[in-house]
């Protein structure tokens, strides 16, 4: 589904990405990992055609992100608050993306009642606009959306960060629910470990811009990660 040829982002001749190549197939839970700077949400911004890349090119379907729309038919997105629309309230918010998707009113009450453990009633009829939410309802918020329309491809960025435990768990189930379900192709960037494992099928570490492993998730994994970052940490 994702291809990746030869592809390199740098700023003032400064290089902070570099990944030769890279496939990801239809189907595939891909996690990304790797500490802050190593070139994780430039890889996904660079995959959504939200910056060019300075060299090389990355395809979905077969088709240059940067030269077709065909891909954001079937491709769900979530990496920051910046994809929210803040002065609207959630429930026009959903509303505004369902018309977008050609979601009909049923279908996006029976998609948001899937995410009302995630909610925990509150999201839905509090009259804040979402700018008023905090950061991890703004992160519910975005990774629903993402997943409505029943995408073939989602990209989450850190999709577990400022939520609670018991959020984190509810996520996890989800995500994992639309996997076995509906065969949804998901490259996940995570810091954490846990979560990116049981989730994901193959996950590749990221080091300064650059691929140094690419894992298929057994379960020595987890052990296999804390070991290389523990070893980077000088533990």
């Amino acid at each position: 589904m994702i291809k990746i040829n030869n592809l390199k982002k740098s700023y003032k001749q400064i290089t902070v990405l570099d990944v030769p190549e890279m496939e990801i197939p239809e189907g595939q839970s891909f996690g990304l990992v790797g500490n802050n700077g190593a070139g994780k949400t430039t890889l996904l911004r660079i995959m959504l055609d939200l910056i060019r890349a300075s060299e090389g090119e990355v395809l979905i379907d077969d088709d240059a992100v940067n030269n077709s729309e065909e891909w954001k038919n079937f491709t769900g997105s979530f990496i920051d608050e910046k994809f929210l629309i803040s002065y609207l309230t959630p429930e026009e918010y959903f509303q505004f993306i369902s018309k977008i998707r050609g979601v009909s009113k049923g279908d996006l009450d029976q998609h948001l009642n899937l995410f009302e453990p995630l909610f925990n009633d509150e999201i839905f009829g509090k009259k804040k606009y979402i700018r008023d939410l905090s950061k991890g309802n703004k992160k519910k918020v975005g990774v629903a959306a993402a997943l409505l329309g029943d995408p073939k491809l989602v990209l989450l960025d850190e999709p577990f960060e400022n939520l609670d435990p018991t959020s984190q768990i509810r996520l996890k189930k989800i995500i994992q629910q639309f996997q076995a379900e509906k065969s949804v192709t998901f490259v996940i960037s995570s810091h954490d470990l846990n979560h990116v494992t049981e989730i994901c099928e193959r996950i590749v570490i990221l080091d300064k811009g650059e691929i140094v492993k690419d894992i298929k998730v057994t379960e020595r994994t987890l052990q296999e990660l804390t070991d290389y970052f523990g070893e980077h940490a000088g533990i």
